[in-house]
């Protein structure tokens, strides 16, 4: 008895989205230390700086491409997944993830032009992509919690992604390196990059189920504790008011997370760090670490403090973080700066926690998805940007775009201290009588 409810348990598992997620990180991990290391040996025969350049704009035109092209496929899938078909906005990046790992294959075996990634990057994009598949994530995850746990259910997917992710990233280095002589490093690396995206596509076609807690399709509940004592017009208006605070504190702190770690994993390979393949495989670790430190902090705090108080607390530590890694001269200060970071991926979960509570059912995919874009958006301008800043700055502060990256963060916590603030005023007696005369009126 006690067996055969292990393995009903293990069978209920597998039709879960962690294993998805679990999956799907493990390759990503995996391919992105391949990406690095295939691109540092094209242009190993150059200078340190030139060698910096090189890969500093190899990665800019990439990364260009992965934030750009998803966006009209990204709101097609939404559309599609809110109609019903909850899977396909999953299914169909998963796709492109298995295609762009094939090709760098083809890249390392074939000696193929690494600029043959910019048109993998193009497909990646056209299936949607990240941009897709973690709204997509996120809204089977929405469905099936309830309101009052979801930023917890949320900040576990996030943990298992993080776990994933430190694995695969401790792994690579080491697998990077295994090759004989008729096959060259990285190829062993990517085989099994291949097969993960391909495991987890088979899941998400076969397994994955669609969960929803309840039948009932669960109204918007607004953020603010006062705002049900209102009438509907004015709890319409306040939740429009959460949304555009929440978009804007996600944009300012995702622009500074995402130029942080643009420049990062080419910031390790130069002096003073000078790191190998096992040494940047061990640092994208120390990164994923976080998803597990941040976690177990959304844990420990959300018995204290509100999740507005929690976002606070991750920008806080992020931007304290980041600031003291524009100062890393040796390893040992890369994870002192690294161990500040421990709660920076508290805010954007909750973000998408409260975003999901201001919207009814029926939008939640799209609005999870709307954001993804704008963050997409985002990147265009904070990419190149980013990058210019690091190459102008190269010989005489390599680590002034950290510096910039932190008062991005700072700027952040703005909107959510109006959001804090808006949370301790109950709606004026004069604006519910107000909005109560209109209606008579009409």
């Amino acid at each position: 008895m006690t067996t055969w409810s292990w393995c009903q348990s293990a069978f209920g598992v597998v039709h879960r989205v962690e294993p998805l997620v679990v999956l799907e990180q493990l390759g990503t991990s995996l391919f992105d230390t391949a990406l690095l290391m295939v691109v540092k040996d094209r242009c190993a025969n150059a200078t340190e700086d030139d060698q910096q350049r090189t890969m500093s704009d190899f990665y800019m035109v990439y990364n260009l491409i992965v934030q750009l092209m998803p966006i009209v496929p990204a709101l097609l899938l939404a559309k599609v997944g809110d109609r019903g078909w909850r899977r396909v906005p999953i299914v169909v990046p998963l796709c492109g993830y298995l295609v762009s790992t094939v090709a760098l294959l083809h890249v390392v075996l074939l000696r193929l032009p690494i600029q043959v990634m910019f048109a993998a990057a193009v497909l990646l994009g056209t299936s949607g992509g990240f941009c897709a598949y973690w709204p997509g994530v996120m809204t089977l995850v929405s469905l099936g919690s309830k309101a009052e746990s979801r930023s917890k259910v949320m900040m576990r997917v996030e943990l298992m992604y993080g776990v994933a992710g430190l694995l695969g990233s401790l792994l690579s280095g080491h697998v990077f390196l295994l090759h004989s002589s008729s096959i060259g490093h990285g190829t062993v690396l990517l085989c099994v990059c291949t097969l993960l995206h391909l495991l987890s596509l088979v899941q998400a076609i076969v397994l994955l189920q669609v969960r929803q807690v309840s039948s009932e399709q669960e109204e918007s509940s607004p953020l603010l504790p006062h705002s049900d004592n209102g009438p509907p017009e004015m709890l319409t208006r306040k939740n429009t008011v959460n949304v555009i605070l929440l978009f804007s504190a996600a944009i300012l702190y995702g622009s500074s997370v995402g130029g942080a770690i643009e420049i990062l994993g080419i910031f390790v390979i130069k002096e003073p760090l000078h790191w190998n393949v096992n040494q940047v495989g061990y640092g994208n670790a120390a990164g994923f670490v976080i998803f597990l430190t941040s976690f177990l902090g959304a844990l420990a705090f959300r018995r204290y403090v509100s999740d507005v108080t929690l976002i606070l607390i991750g920008m806080i530590s992020f931007a304290t973080g980041i600031y003291f890694m524009s100062l890393v001269t040796t390893s040992y200060m890369f994870y002192l700066s690294r161990s500040l970071t421990l709660f920076a991926l508290i805010p954007l979960p909750t973000i998408r926690s409260l975003l999901s509570q201001q919207v009814s059912t029926p939008l939640c995919g799209i609005t999870l998805t709307v954001l993804q874009l704008v963050l997409r958006f985002a990147a265009l301008a904070y990419i190149p940007a980013f990058t210019k800043l690091y190459q102008r700055t190269l010989g005489w502060f390599p680590g002034f775009v950290f510096t910039v990256s932190s008062i991005l963060a700072v700027l952040g916590m703005f909107p959510i201290s109006v959001i804090a603030w808006r949370w301790s005023q109950p709606i004026s007696s004069e604006e519910t009588t107000e909005t109560r005369h209109e209606d008579v009126e009409d």
